[in-house]
């Protein structure tokens, strides 16, 4: 099963166990996660410095190598989306992260 770390560095509240199961589910068994949980702020850093694009962004990917990965959700940001695409929050936040390990993957 895929080994994965969770960071919450917001207030929101974060369900582990649904992520652990995508994970394993969605990422080979030698593959090692980092899931951070970040405010506006952080992801917009990261999406300048990495995209050179200076706005906040719902969800950023990063493959450190063949087995190894971060993935960094601004759950504030998965809010304001998850209305645009007329769908539950708690959806769209499962769904971004699927999307992230495809990246990875």
């Amino acid at each position: 099963m895929a080994r994965i770390s969770i960071s919450n560095e917001t207030r929101a509240r974060i369900h582990g166990a649904i992520f652990r199961k995508i994970a394993a589910i969605a990422l080979p068994k030698s593959y090692r996660l980092g899931l951070v949980f970040v405010n506006a702020t952080q992801i917009k850093r990261l999406n300048l410095i990495y995209r050179n694009k200076p706005t906040a962004t719902d969800i950023l990917s990063f493959p450190l190598g063949k087995n190894e990965g971060e993935i960094y959700i601004c759950p504030s940001e998965a809010h304001k989306e998850s209305a645009m695409f007329n769908r539950k929050y708690e959806n769209f936040l499962l769904f971004l992260f699927i999307h992230g390990c495809t990246h990875l993957k």
